[in-house]
């Protein structure tokens, strides 16, 4: 793949624009076809050498055309191969009616397919393109496959995920491994598509970057190339304020762990000093466990107003075990001017008061970064968590314009989105990150990066990505304290 498409995600319209970009531009589209074909053909012979038998599925249309040109060099290989169809083949037009000319093999219906022992099923019914749910005798084969185990290569999409949201159409075939051309789509990244693609390998067919790049939006896989230019070392002559001061706001004395949490994986993401506030009750509790963090009282409305007269102090973590109602709301309004990472209670406090937390952000045009999971989204964007035709990109970016902050719509498969509609996915964390105040860590990572200088955006989406490595070294028996001891250097 060209390094320029690396972490590209393009959705299935834009790739239909690209492909007619590529035509107009005077390139063969049935040699795109046929180098796809052939990809796939490489993909099943290196993958499943000993395969006793390719069952090629072919569907009505240009994904099934890749499936007639890999039939046919399976064919040419000395393979055994069988193809099943999807509708009358005659029907077919344009790049897949010469597909299926130029395919030796007579077809059977669909549904006649029974599986048997020693099969690899070449899956090329539906692409990224589809959008309605499968009909039924593809569902029926889509059973007949899972029941029997048999591997399934995926051509561009395993049939039945959308590739625009990743959600599952009536059924989908859970595929060994996905071949895939030119750029992800959102529907390999995405859950419950992602766990459904196997391995994916993204294959250039030679369509020219610039034709690509001219097309897609600005949809990103996440990782390094994101935000690297705002990671740089650290200079000769820097100092600890120089590398930022973090505060964090703690809860009261039974409710502390989050915010120290947050305040300790901070400090290790590389900010220069982070200051747990806290409220007077709660001062021994956090003195006995606090060593580089330091600790200042921050009891009331006019402590932090006192507070916030130190400029030197831009970035603050709001929500992780504060508790839920008007002192939450207070606070948060007065640090919307600065660097501020609303999470958990933080969000939770404006589920009735959410239009003037969003107007303030507007109003003060600060770097306010907010960390909703599936409910805290639900409870804080309620009519954007319903519609049910929005991906969660989608819901992620309309989240962003409407509250005017970065949002991280968490989960395995976190969306980074913001106001300007500036997305990334996240692919890297490991499923044992999810464990109880592991999105406290993240929170504190979100504000070491603001408190360094990072823009919004970029903060967040590179406290996501350095969180999923952190779980990756921690390993399956993570804690929360044992991932903050793992957070990786910046790249």
């Amino acid at each position: 793949m060209d390094d320029a498409l690396e972490d590209m995600l393009v959705s299935p319209a834009e790739m239909a624009a690209i492909d007619k970009d590529a035509a107009d531009s005077g390139i063969d589209s049935f040699s795109l076809m046929r180098s796809a074909g052939l990809a796939v053909s490489a993909a099943a012979l290196q993958l499943f050498p000993a395969a006793l038998r390719f069952v090629v599925l072919c569907g009505p249309g240009n994904n099934g055309g890749d499936g007639y040109v890999a039939a046919e060099a399976l064919t040419e290989s000395g393979a055994e191969v069988a193809i099943f169809i999807l509708g009358d083949a005659d029907n077919l037009r344009g790049d897949a009616a010469r597909a299926r000319k130029g395919c030796r093999l007579a077809g059977l219906p669909l549904g006649a397919y029974e599986p048997q022992a020693g099969d690899i099923v070449v899956d090329a019914l539906f692409g990224a393109g589809l959008a309605r749910d499968l009909p039924d005798v593809a569902q029926t084969i889509i059973d007949r496959v899972s029941a029997s185990r048999i591997p399934v290569l995926a051509v561009d999409l395993p049939s039945g995920i959308d590739g625009r949201s990743g959600e599952v159409r009536g059924a989908s075939f859970t595929a060994t491994h996905t071949v895939t051309f030119m750029a992800p789509k959102p529907g390999h990244v995405l859950m419950p598509g992602r766990q459904l693609c196997g391995t994916l390998e993204v294959f250039d067919i030679g369509i020219p970057t610039r034709l690509v790049a001219a097309r897609a939006s600005s949809l990103r896989i996440n990782g390094p190339g994101v935000w690297r230019h705002y990671a740089g070392g650290l200079d000769a002559g820097t100092h600890k304020f120089k590398r930022g001061h973090l505060a964090v706001l703690s809860g009261g004395p039974i409710s502390t762990g989050a915010a120290r949490l947050s305040a300790a994986a901070g400090l290790v993401a590389g900010a220069g000093l982070v200051t747990l506030g806290s409220p007077p009750e709660a001062l021994a509790t956090n003195a006995s466990h606090l060593t580089a963090v330091m600790l200042k009282e921050i009891g009331s409305a006019a402590d932090l107003a006192e507070w916030l007269r130190d400029k030197r102090l831009n970035t603050f973590v709001l929500g992780p075990g504060f508790g839920v109602g008007k002192k939450a709301r207070d606070f948060a309004l007065m640090l919307c001017d600065r660097g501020l990472v609303l999470d958990a209670d933080g969000m939770s406090s404006f589920q009735q008061e959410r239009e003037k937390l969003f107007d303030k952000i507007a109003e003060c045009g600060g770097q306010v970064v907010m960390t909703p999971h599936e409910g805290e989204f639900a409870r804080l964007f309620p009519d954007v968590a319903a519609d049910t035709t929005l991906s969660k990109i989608e819901k992620a970016q309309a989240a962003a314009r409407l509250s005017h902050a970065v949002i991280v719509y968490k989960g395995s498969d976190t969306v980074v989105a913001a106001p300007s509609g500036r997305a990334v996915v996240n692919v890297n964390a490991p499923p044992w990150l999810a464990t109880a105040g592991s999105g406290d860590v993240l929170a504190g990572i979100i504000g070491a990066h603001l408190a360094q200088g990072f823009p919004a955006f970029e903060a967040a989406a590179a406290a996501v990505w350095r969180h999923g490595e952190a779980g990756i070294r921690a390993g399956r028996a993570l804690t929360a304290e044992t991932l903050v001891e793992n957070i990786p250097p910046r790249p």
